[in-house]
């Protein structure tokens, strides 16, 4: 699968590009970029890998280069311990996640040109792009799907910050250091496990089981109609300052309840409706709070701007501590069999976190020009979001205009 964007963007207040003010920006990039291998081994042991690389863009760097790109996003073993699909058990660097469909999706089945990344809550903190390594059991009982997840996450010193290292070239140990803040950050000393859980009813059709990952859109294909809750949990995950200076560590706990629709209206025409509806209830500690812009084509911030540290080029605040809400909408418009399809949808979230004085609400609307569904598939988003200034208000209002085209075999 390969996702290229070409992409105009209004640049948040005090955005530099390489050290140069930049009110606009304008952009090429590779969204996503990867490789799938799978396959059943026996008729009950299942294996996935996928290999790839993301938000490649002239901003993109490791270390300051730019080769280092390409990695194993999944490498899972599963076996099949029933004769159908009521306990599969499984382990390994894997996308199986609690909390929503969204923070298991199958990206080249997506409506929307991108995901609510938000759902994606610990995305590249102690996760690799929201991979995990974990050991799981999954499986349908009757109608209902389930997963139930045990986590070792990884550190967040190792989500990208330089670690220092000796004349020899090896990595020194981690000094112990207390919190610079009195809002949560992931903590850097120390190390629990995380329990996560996901059950869906499915009213109508059953979704496919092959892999952990979950469509965005059948195109018509099934009829579906879901229920669904799910959690992630980890103690000590946070830590801050408190009112007397002192390290204290927060539990992490996040929780979310959704609908989803997916489904033909009419058979003959061809035409399709989907709706999600999602509530998500975040604790990440006191004020946590994470801005995160997609492939963003800024890398920096005058040091006058009355904004938020991290809030250039196209950020928004993604994750925090508080309550989101998300909603989308898409029609399939009628057509023929074999021929090329249009498929408008827009999407609404709503971000009350703690740390904000003035709620996040992004608007996006768009179109699908579906030429073989999502195999070859050229994607129209039109973005308007909120900038905010350094007291957490609100304080201009910000456009993206982004072209996408998806192939995926």
């Amino acid at each position: 699968m390969n996702q290229s964007w070409v992409r105009f963007n209004e640049s948040n207040p005090g955005t530099t590009v390489f050290g140069d003010v930049e009110k606009n920006t304008f952009d090429i990039g590779l969204r996503r970029t990867r490789i799938q291998m799978y396959g059943q081994i026996t008729d009950r042991a299942f294996v996935y890998f996928q290999f790839g690389m993301n938000n490649f863009n002239r901003t993109y760097q490791m270390d300051n280069n730019r080769k280092i790109q390409s990695f194993f996003h999944d490498a899972l073993g599963e076996y099949r311990i029933t004769k159908g699909n009521e306990l599969k058990l499984g382990g390994g660097l894997t996308i199986a996640n609690g909390l929503s469909r969204f923070s298991n999706p199958s990206v080249g089945t997506i409506m929307t040109l991108d995901l609510p990344v938000f759902a994606q809550a610990t995305v590249d903190q102690t996760d690799l792009f929201s991979r995990k390594l974990s050991v799981y059991a999954r499986g349908q009982l009757g109608k209902l799907d389930y997963r139930l997840v045990l986590t070792d996450p990884f550190s967040v010193n190792s989500a990208g910050t330089s670690i220092a290292t000796n004349a020899a070239g090896n990595i020194q140990p981690i000094t112990k250091r207390a919190p610079d803040s009195k809002d949560a950050t992931f903590a850097n000393i120390g190390h629990t496990y995380q329990y996560q859980g996901y059950f869906s009813y499915n009213f109508w059709e059953k979704e496919p089981h092959l892999t952990p990952y979950m469509t965005g859109t059948y195109l018509g294909k099934r009829k579906v109609l879901n229920l669904a809750a799910g959690a992630i949990y980890q103690s000590k995950a946070m830590w801050r300052l408190n009112s007397d200076s002192a390290t204290t560590y927060d539990d992490m706990f996040l929780w979310s309840v959704e609908g989803y629709l997916d489904s033909y209206i009419n058979k003959d025409k061809n035409d399709a409706i989907s709706v999600y509806l999602g509530y998500f209830n975040y604790n990440f500690g006191k004020n946590y709070l994470r801005y995160n812009g997609i492939m963003n084509p800024a890398n920096g911030l005058v040091n006058s701007a009355n904004a938020p540290s991290g809030s250039f080029g196209n950020a928004v605040p993604m994750m925090g501590t508080g309550q989101v809400i998300y909603a989308q909408l898409g029609y399939l418009l009628p057509h023929e069999s074999g021929k090329p399809g249009i498929m408008p949808f827009a999407s609404y979230t709503r971000s009350d976190f703690d740390k904000l004085k003035d709620p996040a609400n992004i608007y996006d609307i768009g179109v699908n020009l579906l030429m073989n569904g999502h195999k070859s598939k050229l994607s129209f988003d039109y973005q308007n979001r909120p900038a905010y200034n350094s007291d957490y208000t609100v304080g201009q209002r910000k456009s993206c205009f982004i072209l996408q085209y998806q192939i995926f075999i």
